[in-house]
């Protein structure tokens, strides 16, 4: 299994694919590093103005 390339507390960009919830921003934070599904890593993330928090694949996060 592939190491997670982002970190806890890491500042992200998200673009969702096109069947997930629309993002209302692109800045979000690594909350924590969650199993590998379908050989994708995922993460827990929150946006800064969001009140939720998320799950998102790492082919969905990048950096700047």
């Amino acid at each position: 299994m592939a190491r997670h390339k982002f970190k806890v507390g890491q500042t992200v960009l998200f673009e969702p694919g096109k069947l997930g919830t629309p993002a209302s921003s692109r800045d979000y934070k690594i909350v924590s590093l969650m199993p590998a599904e379908n050989g994708q890593n995922q993460y827990r993330i929150k946006g800064i103005s969001e009140v939720f928090e998320r799950v998102a694949r790492e082919n969905e996060l990048s950096t700047r």
